[in-house]
C-alpha cells in the first residue's frame, strides 16, 4: 500500500515497547548530544552485531508530537500528489480493501502520528526522537533508529522513498530496511543470531509479540486489515527474511542488491538462490473504454492481502498466492464510474488456475453470486451486486496469466486490451 512507504522510516511505538533495553558499555563513540548515554550505549553494539561502523557520529534531535504530524503532512505534500493518492484510495476501496466512507490521507496521518516514536529521516540525515514518548520506548527506538542511521551511510535509503511506479518493489526494500533495523536491535538486545532460540516460543512467539502489542494501539486496533498489515509487515516478514539471509550469507549485508519483490521477502530462498527469482515487468496498453485514472502492482504480499480479505482464509490466500510473478492493475473512469482491470503473471500454468479458483471463490462470497453462475470457458463473467466482472485465463508471451476486470453492471465489454500486454523478465 503506497502511502506508508512514503515516510522516512517512522518507529512505531507499539513494536518498540515489546523490546527489552539494551545495555552495553561503550564511550568510544565520538557522539556528543541529546540522549549521549543511550546512544554511546547502543552504538557498539549495532556496529558489532551489523559488521558495519558508523563512518560519522549520529546526529539527534527532539521533535513534539505536534511537529512529527507536521512532518507527515509534509511528507504527503511531497511525495504524493493528490492524483496518486485518490488513484491509490479507489483502486483499494474497488478491490474492497478499503471502506467507501474512509478518508486515507486523513486515517493514515492520525493512525502514524499514534504509531511514531521516533524516525530517521535520510534527507537531513537527522534521527528525530519524540519528546513524549515513555522512557522505555524512547531508548529502544533511538537503538532501532540508529540501525537505520548506520545503513545510511551505507546505501541510500531515499532511493526507497524515492522510488516510483512500483508499488511491490518499494514494499520489499522497506522491508529489507525495518527487517534488518528490528533484527539487529534484537540481537543485540538478546544475545546474538540466534536470539530467537532463548525464547519461550522461540521466533514465533517474538512475532505474536509483535502483532499483539500494535494491536493494542487505539487507532491501530479499528484499522483495516490492509492498513494493519502492510504496517506490520516490514517489521515481521522484514525481519525474518533478515533473519534468513544471516543465516545463509553472514558476512554480506541484505540491500546489496535490495530484494526486487515481495516475492523474495516472503520466499527468502528465491533471493539466496544461486539464479534470483525475478518478478516479471508487465505493461499494460491504453484502456479499450474510459480514461485511465491511474495504474499501478501489488505483488505477491498484496494479492495474499486481497484474497484474504474476502475469504478469510489465510492458508487458501497463502497458497493462491504463490506462484506469482508479477502483476499490474489501472484504475479507469468509465462513463458509468469506477472500474479496475488486473493483470497477474503466474510461473505455471497449475499455479495461474489455483488462483483464478480463488478467485471464483472470491467473487461468490463478495458479490454473493452462487458456484459455476459465470460460465466453464476460459473467459467468465458475472452481473451482481451492480457490476460487471470478468476472470479470464490468458496467455501471453507463453506464459499463463489470469485478467480479473470489475466494472459497472452496465460497461459489458473488456476494458483491458489484451493484445496490448507486454510481459518482460521474470521466469
Amino acid at each position: 500500500m503506497t502511502q506508508r512507504r512514503s515516510f522516512p522510516f517512522p518507529r512505531a511505538a507499539g513494536v518498540a515497547g515489546l523490546l527489552l533495553a539494551a545495555a552495553c558499555a561503550g564511550d568510544r563513540t565520538g557522539y556528543v548530544g541529546p540522549y549521549q548515554s543511550e546512544v554511546r550505549r547502543a552504538i557498539p553494539e549495532i556496529e558489532e552485531s551489523s559488521g558495519l561502523t558508523f563512518k560519522t557520529p549520529p546526529k539527534l534531535e527532539e521533535r513534539t508530537r505536534d511537529e512529527v504530524r507536521a512532518f507527515l503532512e509534509k511528507q504527503f505534500n511531497e511525495q504524493l500528489s493528490p492524483l496518486e493518492l485518490s488513484g491509490t484510495q479507489e483502486a483499494y476501496r474497488l478491490l474492497g480493501m478499503l471502506p467507501d466512507t474512509l478518508d486515507l490521507r486523513a486515517f493514515l496521518l492520525d493512525l502514524l502520528t499514534e504509531q511514531v516514536a521516533g524516525y530517521y529521516d535520510p534527507a537531513t540525515k537527522v534521527l528525530y526522537v519524540v519528546k513524549d514518548a515513555p522512557a522505555d520506548i524512547r531508548g529502544i527506538t533511538i537503538s532501532h533508529e540508529l540501525v537505520h542511521a548506520l545503513q545510511d551511510q551505507y546505501v541510500r535509503l531515499d532511493s526507497v522513498q524515492s522510488l516510483k511506479g512500483d508499488n511491490d518493489r518499494q514494499v520489499a526494500m522497506q522491508a529489507v530496511v525495518e527487517g534488518q533495523a528490528v533484527y539487529e536491535q534484537m540481537a543485540t538486545m538478546l544475545g546474538g543470531a540466534d536470539f530467537g532460540m532463548q525464547l519461550p516460543g522461540g521466533w514465533d512467539r517474538v512475532r505474536d509479540m509483535i502483532r499483539s502489542s500494535q494491536a493494542s494501539m487505539p487507532l491501530f486496533a479499528n484499522a483495516p486489515t490492509l492498513l494493519q498489515e502492510t504496517l506490520l509487515f516490514p517489521y515481521l516478514s522484514g525481519a525474518e527474511f533478515n533473519r534468513q539471509f544471516k543465516r545463509a550469507r553472514p558476512d554480506a549485508h541484505p540491500w546489496a542488491p535490495f530484494a526486487s519483490s515481495t516475492e523474495q521477502v516472503l520466499h527468502p530462498e528465491r533471493y539466496l538462490d544461486s539464479v534470483p527469482d525475478l518478478p516479471t515487468t508487465v505493461t499494460l496498453g491504453a484502456p479499450r473504454t474510459g480514461s485511465l485514472v491511474y495504474e499501478q502492482n501489488l505483488g505477491e504480499f498484496e494479492a495474499r492481502l486481497f484474497l484474504f480479505e474476502h475469504l478469510k482464509d489465510a492458508g487458501l490466500a497463502s497458497r493462491a498466492a504463490e506462484g506469482w510473478d508479477g502483476d499490474r492493475y489501472q484504475v479507469v473512469n468509465t462513463p458509468r464510474g469506477a472500474g479496475i482491470a488486473w493483470v497477474t503473471v503466474w510461473d505455471s500454468a497449475v499455479e495461474a488456475a489455483e488462483f483464478r479458483d480463488a478467485m471464483e471463490q472470491l467473487i461468490g462470497r463478495r458479490f454473493k453470486v452462487a458456484a459455476n453462475t459465470g460460465g466453464s470457458s476460459a473467459l467468465r463473467r458475472w452481473t451482481a451486486a451492480g457490476r460487471h466482472l470478468l476472470l479470464s485465463a490468458e496467455t501471453i508471451d507463453g506464459r499463463p496469466v489470469v485478467v480479473y476486470e470489475d466494472l459497472p453492471a452496465t460497461i459489458t465489454q473488456r476494458v483491458l486490451a489484451v493484445d496490448k500486454v507486454r510481459l518482460e523478465g521474470g521466469r
